[in-house]
């Protein structure tokens, strides 16, 4: 499908982590070579490889996204690269297989950890020959394509175990991009919740409710081992039942009894100084005093950690 690049949301948050990967991704995009993406679950792999296609040159191309897990070896020949009528039986029209689709334009192969042995092997040939060869057709077809492979797998461990060929991890790990899980990044929290809520509550025709500052330091606090689609989970709740402003008790049930049942995990001291920033809305001389710090204390830490203040 082409992308439109006012069609999904863009990368926010301005840690030190987003600042590092918004800087790198459009040298990324200037190249064409092959892109690794890599992640936990939820981290937005599907965001940066269309950021990096509608970034390069081929943006005009379409983007096609292949679910590796999702095709079995049967189905791999004919879907990705296409097949001529009478190629087999029930090959009654001629098809250009989702390759040939994205002609001009860059393929994401997501979810490449999974794919089979002899599935990679003729991938393999298709990134170096940068040819395909459709079932019953007479000769190969020049591929003018950009590959970006995604996964929240190690490879580099597959390939030990002997789940992952090497020579195709190492045509793939070109150019990696590694994208750092939600709780290492806490500092955008705040401007991602307000994002998600406004994308959310605005595709609903409502007016997006504010977090509270204790909200916003539960959110802080919380660990998120799904990362940003745990948070838009959270989130998307909100927009049912709507109020002014969101406190703790406003969080869905689910998620205030797995916080209870949980806890949060530990934080380091630059996590407690942002939470404690957070739930006094700001106001350094409260977050001194709940930190039990003077208030020189916390500018030289605010200095330290590199914490500047951002809207709530």
């Amino acid at each position: 499908m082409a992308s439109n690049p006012t069609s999904y949301p863009a990368l926010v948050g301005n840690s030190a982590a987003m600042v590092r990967l918004k800087c790198y991704l459009p040298k990324v995009a200037r190249t064409d070579s092959v892109v690794l993406v890599t992640g936990e679950s939820g981290t937005g792999k599907e965001l940066v490889s269309r950021e990096i296609h509608n970034l390069s040159g081929r943006c005009r191309h379409p983007i096609v996204f292949v679910n590796c897990a999702a095709l079995p070896d049967g189905l791999l020949e004919s879907e990705l690269f296409g097949y001529e009528r009478g190629a087999f039986t029930g090959a009654v029209t001629r098809s250009s297989g989702l390759l040939t689709h994205a002609d001009g334009g860059t393929v994401v192969l997501d979810e490449i950890g999974d794919m089979s042995l002899p599935a990679q092997a003729k991938l393999l040939r298709v990134l170096e020959t940068r040819e395909v060869h459709r079932l019953g057709a007479r000769g190969p077809e020049p591929l003018d394509i950009r590959f970006i492979a995604a996964t929240n797998q190690h490879l580099e461990d597959l390939v030990q175990e002997h789940r992952f060929r090497g020579d195709l991890f190492y045509r793939l790990d070109v150019l990696h991009v590694e994208l750092p899980p939600l709780r290492d990044r806490r500092e955008d929290i705040p401007a991602l919740a307000r994002d998600i809520l406004e994308r959310l509550c605005g595709a609903r025709g409502i007016k997006p409710p504010a977090l509270g500052p204790e909200t916003l330091a539960t959110l802080v606090q919380y660990s998120w081992p799904g990362n940003v689609r745990e948070l838009r989970n959270v989130l998307e709740a909100l927009c049912v039942d709507t109020t002014d402003q969101v406190m703790p008790e406003h969080l869905p049930h689910r998620f205030q009894k797995l916080i209870q049942d949980n806890g949060v995990e530990k934080l380091d001291e630059r996590e407690r100084l942002l939470a404690a920033l957070l739930s006094t809305n700001w106001n350094k001389t409260r977050a001194a005093e709940q930190l039990h710090w003077s208030r020189m204390t916390l500018y030289r830490k605010l200095h330290k950690y590199a914490i500047k203040a951002m809207e709530t």
